[in-house]
């Protein structure tokens, strides 16, 4: 309980000393300088990001970098097995890219701010308009060069087995005709949600090889998503 909240109030101290940047991100914004709040957000989320992974223990191995390409968006699609998901995914692919995010984050002040600066697109899943308005967004923010990320199964698996991909996810690429890139999570869920506390960790993140969807038929795009799953399930 100590150790969890210790490592909370480091994350939360973290913030609020990038406040001051946060502030002229925000500003440059406002003067419509897109590319240069680009520039400036990315290597501030990945330090934060990688500092929230660093700060509970956790020992990180990341395999398939090489994988990425370096010239273009791309959707990242991966299983989602704890709170940690996001900051691993943002600090150790070092390339800037963004989230679908559950709505209710808007709520929580700085990290939404953040979150809005990165082009994260919030989602009501109770809401199909708003869905369908989200996932729009997200697919112009793809061919505007935005990398994005999506869970598939839709909720954390806390160690379970890997959930139903949901087929209406992989929109967002087939839509924006932008790359796949699977990503295997591998032991995130044993820093919090194994013992409700944070301990130490070892993860292992997987980065498999792209899968191409421009160009392919409504048939061949409807066995992409169980494709994908199965190279996300290879690497656990």
């Amino acid at each position: 309980m100590f150790r969890t909240l210790g490592v909370l109030l480091k994350i939360i101290f973290y913030m609020f000393k990038k406040q001051k940047k946060l502030k002229e991100v925000k500003k440059l914004e406002k003067e419509g300088k897109e590319q240069e709040v680009k520039e400036q957000i990315a290597p501030l989320v990945i330090d934060w990001a990688k500092y929230c992974v660093d700060v509970t223990g956790a020992e990180v191995e990341v395999v398939g970098l090489e994988n990425i390409p370096s010239d273009r968006s791309v959707v990242y699609i991966g299983n989602h097995q704890g709170l940690m998901d996001i900051p691993l995914l943002l600090g150790y692919i070092p390339y800037q890219k963004a989230f679908i995010a559950k709505i209710e984050i808007l709520k929580v002040p700085i990290l939404s701010d953040w979150m809005k600066l990165m082009k994260c697109v919030f989602l009501a899943r109770k809401n199909p308009r708003q869905s369908v308005e989200a996932m729009h967004q997200g697919m112009e923010n793809v061919k505007k060069g935005y990398s994005m990320v999506i869970f598939p199964e839709g909720t954390r698996s806390k160690g379970g087995p890997v959930k139903e991909f949901k087929p209406g996810s992989f929109k967002l690429a087939f839509q924006s005709g932008a790359d796949i890139v699977p990503v295997t999570i591998d032991g995130t869920w044993k820093i919090y949600e194994e013992h409700k506390n944070i301990k130490p960790a070892k993860i292992k993140l997987t980065i498999h090889p792209v899968v191409k969807t421009e160009g392919l038929s409504k048939e061949e795009l409807r066995e992409i998503p169980a494709q994908v799953q199965k190279i996300v399930e290879s690497a656990l």
